[in-house]
């Protein structure tokens, strides 16, 4: 075993059955990279790449840091804000996923969780409460052109939905660009496997349990490429009257999505692809399964 506190938080590199795991936190998220047999010292630095671009992706595009470009969009009170290149692509996809969603996934969204607080309890806000934030939402009022962006005041932008798949996606390119071996990203459960293990075998995926999470498993799937993410609300609800109303908000009412999947995992060739239809697929609620049968994409769904 190895611990490296190097880097911001320390990381923990183990050898298993052939493969090196590399163990770390980010995001908020328990985060770890698989690599099929390499040199020690390959896994360190491997191990080191990952860290430092979950903790850069972290930096830059958390909306808990007054440091970061989001910060500056989201106190810009109605000015025009510049961004740089990287910002600009992913604002790029958030505009179309929410046309292709048709206002589904907005990331002007998250300023509700200024009045829903899911921790399992039965307090609900009140409909005025919930009702006064839905002026401030909505990506058709904001003015996006590259590389400029302008908020009305009061507004604010959240790319939690879709930062930590990003994330995957840039970590899986800087892993290939440094080793031939194949590996997996593995980033609070979103994944990336980059092709099968050295001996042909595929890779062994355990998808969590939304009933007994992080105990229990609803399957594993065999996977030799792809992106895998998993939608759902086993950690973050409340429960009220036998009601249970999942984190998965509605732009347009400001509600939860009643009547969806406890999890949705869905598989795409990109880790930010399966994320985005994960969670459109919880989106749809009760038509959940529908959605991903018309998208023609593998899934795996727990009810």
């Amino acid at each position: 075993m190895t611990v490296n506190e190097s880097l911001a938080t320390k990381s923990v590199l183990t050898h298993r059955d052939n493969y090196w795991v590399g163990a770390f936190s980010a995001m908020a998220s328990p985060c770890e990279i698989l690599v099929d047999d390499v040199p020690h010292q390959k896994a360190i630095e491997l191990l080191e790449i990952a860290q430092s671009e979950a903790h850069r992706i972290e930096q830059k595009f958390s909306r808990y840091r007054d440091d970061n470009v989001i910060h500056e969009i989201n106190t810009s009170d109605g000015k025009e804000i510049v961004v740089d290149v990287e910002t600009a692509k992913i604002l790029d996809y958030a505009e179309e996923c929410w046309k292709i969603s048709d206002g589904l996934f907005d990331v002007t969204s998250g300023i509700l969780r200024r009045v829903w607080k899911f921790d399992g309890s039965d307090r609900l806000p009140t409909l005025a409460s919930v009702n006064e934030l839905l002026s401030f939402i909505g990506w058709e009022k904001v003015k996006w052109k590259r590389p400029t962006i302008k908020l009305l005041p009061g507004m604010e932008i959240d790319l939690g939905g879709i930062g930590k798949e990003y994330a995957v996606d840039t970590t899986s390119v800087l892993l290939r660009k440094n080793t031939s071996s194949n590996f997996v990203v593995n980033y609070g459960g979103d994944l990336f496997i980059s092709g099968p293990r050295r001996n042909g075998e595929n890779w062994s995926i355990g998808i969590d349990d939304p009933k007994a999470t992080g105990i229990g498993s609803i399957g594993t799937l065999s996977l030799s490429f792809g992106g895998v993410a998993t939608s759902g609300d086993s950690r973050r609800f409340l429960l009220k009257e036998g009601i249970r109303y999942p984190h998965i908000l509605n732009p347009k009412t400001g509600w939860p999505v009643v009547g969806a999947p406890h999890s949705v995992t869905v598989l795409a060739s990109t880790s930010i692809e399966a994320g985005i239809l994960s969670t459109l697929a919880m989106l749809h609620g009760a038509e959940a399964e529908k959605f991903l049968q018309e998208q023609e994409v593998k899934y795996l769904i727990s009810r």
